[in-house]
């Protein structure tokens, strides 16, 4: 069989990143919890129209299709297309509507799963990756403070990351009130066209988006440059305020979003100063958010773009009577991992879960092998056995090649088993029933990429 060819944009973690990714994914889980979110999974398809109502995204979605149509399918005698959700927030408020009736509201969940996207690949963009939301949902209404208790729990969360190398972080904030107020006191009517166009702008620069908002949203050159200088704000106080009152435009929905936004950082300030900033060049290209909006940058990463964004939204999930607003955020998780492992800055203190390898003798006690492996695994030590007799020599290369802390040589009629620590060459008399490795060698940790650098890492 010829070697297959590799397919860009989905990523396959080799084991030792793999163990970083755990790490990170637990520590995630572990966080959302204590802020008392429930865990729940959707299915991975939606109906295509819904997922396309939802904004731009067309070139992204990947469509589901049977080799044969099966006319006993509904599905296919209906000529209904199902697609790949491209995010977690669509499949959310489906999964709202259908369930309302038994969950207790605000309905407070986090999910993390898999999603997938027709984007170009490149650093940190993924065809197929694994996203982790964070969503409060209200029913008819929702409080203004979740859109700061949010940010908040991603906040921990990527703090419970600093450990294992994550960088410093800021949460970016701002309002869509105060974009969509700002254009319409310019005059500007293609509220939808201008967003989108000034999301772009750290991809394709001032002079591309200046021309693009004149081109296809309908503004003059004053206009434009409103626009820009509107963008260029930020703060970490409210005292942003004043700088977009200087720039003149007038509407009932920026003084609305203005109060909204200086709610947020305010509030934030007080639980973590300087870590949210206001930042009014964030726009979210997405059309269903309606407030608040979040991205989230690492200091010294600005290649990598946001790691975390989302926002707030009113209209994502209605059934004709009842309306569910709700505000979420979501980490790109394989971005992040991408970046922990691909830049050196977490790593795995071993490729294994492995904490012992047993030695064996001769094939034919291999049974007894077995045994000692099983009482250690019964008491909660990773343990497996030696793929074959070799000499003792090959046999602790094996482990050493592996990364497997500890050798275990089962005894004789000369003496009992002993166990050799492979590192410090250290090896001492054992008993499977009663030694334990110290604490930090039972499994594989992950540590800061430094750390290993000076001396960590087991």
């Amino acid at each position: 069989m010829a070697r297959p060819a590799s397919l860009s944009g989905f990523p396959e973690w080799l084991p030792h990143q793999r163990i970083v990714e755990q790490h990170v994914l637990d520590a995630l889980r572990r966080t959302f919890e204590l802020w008392g979110l429930s865990s729940i999974e959707t299915r991975a398809v939606e109906p295509l129209e819904q997922l396309l109502s939802k904004g731009e995204v067309e070139k992204e979605v990947y469509l589901l299709r049977r080799l044969h149509a099966d006319p006993v399918d509904a599905d296919d005698r209906e000529g209904r297309q199902l697609a790949l959700h491209f995010d977690l927030t669509v499949p959310l408020a489906r999964y709202v509507l259908e369930n309302a009736g038994q969950l207790q509201f605000p309905f407070r969940r986090y999910q993390i799963q898999k999603v997938w996207r027709g984007e170009r690949p490149q650093e940190g963009r993924f065809r197929e990756f694994t996203q982790a939301d964070v969503d409060v949902i209200g029913n008819g209404e929702l409080p203004f403070h979740y859109e700061v208790e949010l940010p908040l729990v991603m906040a921990d969360a990527l703090a419970a990351l600093r450990p294992i190398g994550l960088p410093a972080f800021t949460i970016q904030v701002n309002n869509r009130k105060v974009a969509e107020g700002f254009y319409r006191g310019l005059g500007l009517t293609d509220v939808g066209t201008v967003l989108r166009t000034v999301d772009k702008l750290d991809k394709i620069g001032p002079a591309r988006v200046t021309a693009a908002l004149v081109e296809e949203a309908g503004a003059d050159e004053r206009q434009a440059a409103a626009c820009l200088a509107l963008a260029e704000i930020r703060s970490t106080d409210a005292s942003f305020v004043d700088r977009v009152r200087a720039l003149g435009a007038e509407h009932p929905l920026l003084d609305e979003g203005l109060t909204e936004l200086a709610g947020v950082v305010e509030a934030a300030a007080e639980h973590l100063p300087g870590v949210l900033v206001a930042d009014l060049r964030i726009a979210r290209g997405l059309d269903y958010y309606t407030g608040t909006v979040y991205e989230t940058v690492l200091d010294g990463c600005p290649d990598l773009g946001s790691i975390c964004s989302g926002g707030r939204y009113d209209d994502l999930a209605s059934d004709g009577r009842n309306v569910y607003p709700g505000v979420g955020l979501s980490i790109g998780v394989t971005r992040l991992v991408s970046a922990l492992v691909g830049r050196g800055l977490s790593v795995a203190t071993r490729s294994v879960p492995t904490c012992v390898l047993v030695a064996v003798p001769d094939e034919k006690r291999r049974a007894e092998c077995d045994l000692i492996a099983r009482v250690l695994r019964r008491r909660g030590i990773p343990a497996e056995v030696a793929p074959s007799a070799a000499k003792y020599g090959r046999q602790i290369r094996h482990a050493d090649r592996r990364g497997i802390p500890f050798v275990w040589f089962p005894g004789d009629e000369d003496g009992g088993d002993e166990v050799r620590d492979i590192r410090s060459g250290e090896q001492v008399p054992a008993d499977a029933a009663a030694w334990a490795p110290p604490a930090e060698d039972l499994s594989p940790r992950v540590v800061a990429g430094s750390d290993l650098l000076d001396g960590d890492g087991g």
